[in-house]
């Protein structure tokens, strides 16, 4: 499913100049080059998009561990305990590129004439076969003080490149078609392309399917997660004229 598309930019009938700046160095404002492109006839701008499911490569999973204590050094010595359990289950599950941030201790808030209470928390992120999605949920997420956060479906990095081939045709097709429209509608005959700009790509937000795990009838599958869509929009600016 493309993005919708902001209505056409026509400039001015007639002999127009276009002007863009590309930057040399970040630093160096004088290291700058004018590109002057010209266009005798009507100077329009459209926008193209395009996305591209892609299969399901990995898992990228990430999780908080927390304690709670009446002092800090208790706290951070109870996240500790509970951070080897943690760290074998990820393990038993074979997560890749496991990264455990440093922890971290605040003084929770508690109400008045209550007994202070110090809560440790450290996060979690690694790389996870989608099958062991269950396995995830129902080992590590029972653990004690731990919270599972949202999982994000990732695609193969082999294939980013063909996905970027693909996405900048389609989107560049999808501006030509609706600058060769406008052109018909206002009575000229054909569009040449000027200048080109990339507006980027974008990855869907992970989808909320995990939880601390509970007794259910059936188990999370991962032929149930969304797939991983790549987006890509360009604006492209066409100048058109009368002849063919």
């Amino acid at each position: 499913m493309a993005f919708p598309c902001r209505p056409l930019v026509v400039a001015a009938a007639g002999s127009a100049l276009l002007a863009s700046q590309v930057l040399l160095a970040p630093r160096a404002r004088a290291a700058e080059v004018q590109l002057a492109l010209a266009c005798s006839g009507t100077v329009l701008e459209a926008r193209g998009s395009a996305s591209l499911k892609r299969s399901i490569d990995k898992l990228r999973v990430s999780l908080t561990v927390q304690a709670d204590a009446p002092s800090s050094k208790a706290a951070l010595a109870l996240l500790q305990e509970r951070l080897d359990p943690v760290r074998s289950a990820l393990a038993g599950l074979q997560v890749q590129d496991l990264r455990v941030g440093a922890p971290s201790v605040w003084n929770g808030y508690v109400p008045t004439g209550k007994p202070a209470v110090f809560e440790a928390s450290s996060q979690l992120s690694g790389q996870l076969a989608p099958a062991q999605l269950q396995p995830l949920i129902s080992q590590v997420g029972g653990l004690p003080g731990v919270r599972l956060a949202p999982v994000d479906a990732q695609a193969a990095s082999s294939g980013d490149a063909a996905s970027n081939r693909v996405l900048v045709q389609a989107a560049y097709r999808d501006a030509l078609q609706r600058a060769q429209a406008l052109v018909e509608a206002i009575g000229l005959r054909s569009v040449r392309p000027l200048q080109v700009q990339l507006e980027g790509g974008s990855r869907p937000e992970p989808m909320a399917a995990m939880a601390v795990a509970r007794r259910s009838p059936a188990p999370f599958d991962p032929r149930e997660l969304p797939e991983p869509v790549d987006r890509l929009t360009m604006a492209v600016t066409f100048c058109a004229t009368k002849a063919p």
